[in-house]
């Protein structure tokens, strides 16, 4: 079969959930599951649920293909933040939420894609949060010490966290800022930079209960800001 990106979105899509947080939302992705544990893994940007992890909030997290919504207080989950690459895994048990089976692919840690290559990725922007998006472009770089990705295209508010994905499916990374260029003052277009998945590679199916995940937490820095509009406001995020 053809593979198209009307059909890697029909499949990528059935992955999405939203995160919401008292203070912020952004974009996730289930990544994987231990059916022998009952753990589940979400990927997103570490910079959306940052503030959540680092204050013990809540975190409402909405599957968009099933409908079904949890709300996941700090006891009951692990969070695993890379901050240096802005990715992020949250592990629940699924007993009261999915199983997916199976999971979505992920990149190889060996290979990235060529300059050139077109790329797409979904997330819940901020203009229109009520259902996932689709965006693509095109691959403008690839930094090699970093690992993250520079695309030729939009990351609006609240997409942060998105899989960014070719069109056979294989994740690349995660949505993690966008750059704007303001060279002449005024905010023209710019580029997004897109994380790599070097952390989701066996960062669930090797965990034999929450309680170990909850042991491999790292205490994270204060956050910049506790202003609400921080967690969403990817477009003016730099990387480091």
């Amino acid at each position: 079969m053809e593979m198209t990106w009307q059909s890697s979105f029909e499949k990528v899509s059935q992955y999405m959930v939203k995160l919401s947080t008292p203070d912020c939302f952004g974009s996730g992705f289930v990544l994987a599951s231990s059916e022998t544990q009952k753990l589940l893994g979400i990927a997103t940007a570490a910079h959306v649920i940052k503030d959540a992890h680092y204050w013990q909030k809540p975190i409402r997290i909405e599957h968009f293909k099933s409908g079904k919504t949890i709300f996941v207080p700090y006891a009951d989950r692990a969070i695993l933040l890379d901050e240096k690459n802005d990715t992020a895994v949250i592990i629940i048990n699924y007993s009261d939420f999915i199983n997916p089976a199976p999971s979505l692919n992920l990149a190889p840690l060996s290979k990235h894609l060529k300059i050139g290559v077109e790329v797409g990725w979904i997330g819940f922007p901020v203009v229109f949060p009520s259902q996932p998006c689709f965006f693509s472009g095109r691959v403008s770089s690839y930094s090699f010490g970093d690992k993250y990705y520079l695309i030729d295209g939009v990351a609006i508010n609240g997409v942060s966290g998105g899989p960014a994905f070719n069109v056979a499916n294989d994740v690349i990374g995660v949505v993690s800022a966008y750059l704007v260029n303001r060279s002449k003052g005024d905010a023209l277009p710019g580029l997004s930079i897109v994380s790599n998945v070097i952390q989701f590679h066996d960062s669930i199916t090797k965990l034999k209960s929450l309680d170990e995940a909850k042991n491999r937490e790292e205490k994270t820095t204060p956050p910049v800001s506790p202003k609400t509009e921080e967690c969403v406001k990817d477009n003016e995020k730099k990387k480091e």
